[in-house]
């Protein structure tokens, strides 16, 4: 039987670097979602879109008016509370850590 052939020192360092586990996986940094700028006071224009708009929306929450009106949740909060009084919005579902409202309709 014939000696088997040796590899040079050179094959070797090629045959390692074609190997599939030559590079490490990059991890992706994610997504990152852009901070809010939401106003911490109101003006008078948002003041009377507030009272023209939200009596209209079917379902009305803190949420619901931080996203549409972009406005700070204590103003939200403040403002459904305003409107609650007037009788322009009424409770749905009144939970620990969130109150529902919907619209009042013109039946009752």
């Amino acid at each position: 039987m014939p000696p088997a052939p040796t590899k040079t020192k050179a094959q070797k360092a090629a045959a390692a670097a074609s190997s599939g586990k030559g590079k490490k996986k990059k991890w992706s940094k994610g997504k990152v979602k852009d901070k809010a700028q939401n106003a911490v006071s109101i003006n008078q224009e948002v003041y009377d879109k507030i009272f023209k708009e939200v009596p209209t929306y079917k379902l009305v929450s803190v949420s619901v008016l931080i996203d549409r009106m972009k406005i700070n949740g204590s103003i939200a909060r403040k403002a459904i509370r305003t409107l609650e009084k007037e009788g322009l919005i009424k409770p749905v579902v009144h939970s620990r850590s969130q109150i529902i409202y919907t619209r009042t309709t013109t039946a009752e």
